[in-house]
């Protein structure tokens, strides 16, 4: 059996200290993608236990809790609350309405406009209070200042929109 010996815990992560020991400086770019990497893989894991859990991911249920606020809004309309492109959307739509959670009607007044609405199953899921995302986004956002939560905000705006000119 070639290769390298293996290491127990201890031993590997003395190795991990050695290669970047604790309170090493990154400087600010690395440290803050470094941060967000965190925050996305735990938003991805959280999105996968509320799935497994309530049967709808962290975007669907933030589609659903923007639906249950405005009832009748447009696939348009939701598209620039969310900020997406509206194909992005149809997707997401197209899964919540397979589930019996949304339903999408023809605007009486334009038939070529989709309005959404949740169904009775739709609104259960809307009314959850603890065990999603929002819940933990919710918790944290109550430990920090609000001056604090607007500039993180107009931080993760300014990084989306650079993000999209890398097109």
């Amino acid at each position: 059996m070639g290769g390298k010996p293996q290491k127990n815990g201890a031993e590997a992560r003395g190795a991990e200290q050695r290669d970047r020991p604790d309170g090493a400086d990154l400087g600010p770019v690395l440290e803050f993608m470094g941060a967000l990497w965190s925050m996305d893989h735990a938003l991805q894991s959280a999105s996968k236990r509320m799935e497994a859990r309530h049967g709808v991911t962290g975007p669907q249920r933030l589609v659903i809790r923007i639906v249950g606020r405005y009832p009748g809004i447009s696939a348009g309309e939701l598209a620039a609350i969310l900020h997406l492109h509206p194909s992005t959307l149809t997707g997401v739509l197209k899964r919540l309405a397979g589930r019996g959670l949304l339903e999408r009607v023809a605007d009486p007044c334009d038939a070529r406009r989709v309005l959404l609405r949740l169904t009775r199953r739709g609104r259960e899921v809307n009314a959850l209070k603890g065990g999603t995302v929002e819940h933990a986004v919710r918790r944290a956002l109550a430990q920090v200042e609000p001056r604090t939560v607007s500039a993180a905000r107009a931080l993760a705006g300014a990084i989306a929109a650079e993000l999209d000119r890398l097109g």
